[in-house]
Formats: C-alpha cells, structure tokens, sequence
C-alpha cells in the first residue's frame, strides 16, 4: 500500500498511480487536463469551519488532525475513504492538494489514516 502526498500543481510522474484531489476548492489557475486527476471526492475534504480555524491559527495541527479524522466518520466520508482504500489495493494512489506546506496539510493527515489502515 503506497500513499503519496504532492502539489496538485507539480507535474504528474509515473510513479503516482491514482491521482485523488483532496481539496473542496478547485486550484486556482490549474487547467483540469493538466492537473490529470482521476477522482475528486470532496466528502474527504475538511469542513469550512474546520479549514477556517486551522488557517486562523486557532489551534495545533496535532488538534486540527485529530478533529479532521473525527470529520473522516460521517458516514459520506467514511464511504470516500472505502473508496481509496479499495483503490490502494490496486496500486499506489497520490493525493493532491494545493496547499504550500503538504507535510502540515489536511492531505497529510490523510495519507497517514490510510497508512494505518
């Protein structure tokens, strides 16, 4: 089981597998074709309210983690990380986020829940 996390706006390499958008928000100024994303379930995404208050500075990004991954229960998440699990299995699978820090991002948290799983 092989989980990457890279900028949606780096190049797409062979080794990437399944290329999964894990932001609410379409990145600004990304062609769709050149993004080449296979699938886009925005059930994984943050909620606003959560996103606001991480980006306000209001917590840690251990507490934002932990509240993320308890937002990864409702039962629509739950069924898009089924999901990428199934697609796992079939090979490595990279999740793409704009964001500029990708190791303190939401997609990081994510790789990790499905490291584990």
């Amino acid at each position: 089981m092989s989980v990457r996390v890279r900028r949606v706006y780096d190049p797409p390499e062979p080794e990437d597998g399944t290329r999964i958008l894990v932001d609410r928000l379409w990145p600004r100024g990304l062609a769709k074709d050149a993004a080449r994303v296979d699938e886009w379930p925005k059930a994984l995404t943050p909620s606003t309210d959560l996103r606001r208050w991480y980006h306000a500075g209001e917590g840690s990004y251990e507490e934002f983690g932990e509240r993320y991954a308890a937002e990864l229960t409702a039962p629509e998440a739950a069924e898009a990380l089924d999901r990428v699990r199934e697609l796992l299995r079939d090979g490595p699978v990279t999740l793409l986020t704009a964001s500029k820090d990708t190791a303190t991002s939401h997609a990081a948290v994510l790789a990790r829940l499905l490291d584990g799983a």
